[in-house]
């Protein structure tokens, strides 16, 4: 592995298994209406309701940046585009 991987991997691997879980679910996209909440439930054992307060706080996390910056960046831009509508 090269020396950039070398350093993502090691950086990510501060995020525990369950954080990283969350991450890889919001990579994911989901066919129909419930789909992402049936996945939280079954695959993570979380309410939908703590899996987006885990995810919330995940989005302002140094460490998961530097995990998935294009997941973390895309869901900051959502999150901030939906304040800002308030």
């Amino acid at each position: 592995m090269d020396d950039v991987g070398d350093e993502r991997e090691a950086r990510a691997r501060s995020l525990d298994r369950s954080e990283r879980d969350i991450l890889a679910l919001e990579r994911r996209g989901f066919a129909g209406p419930g789909a992402k909440e049936r996945a939280i439930r079954e695959e993570l054992g979380l309410s939908p309701v703590r899996y987006y307060q885990l995810l919330n706080a995940l989005l302002d996390d140094t460490r998961a940046l530097a995990h998935d910056p294009v997941t973390v960046n895309r869901l900051r831009r959502v999150r901030e585009a939906r304040r800002s509508e308030r």
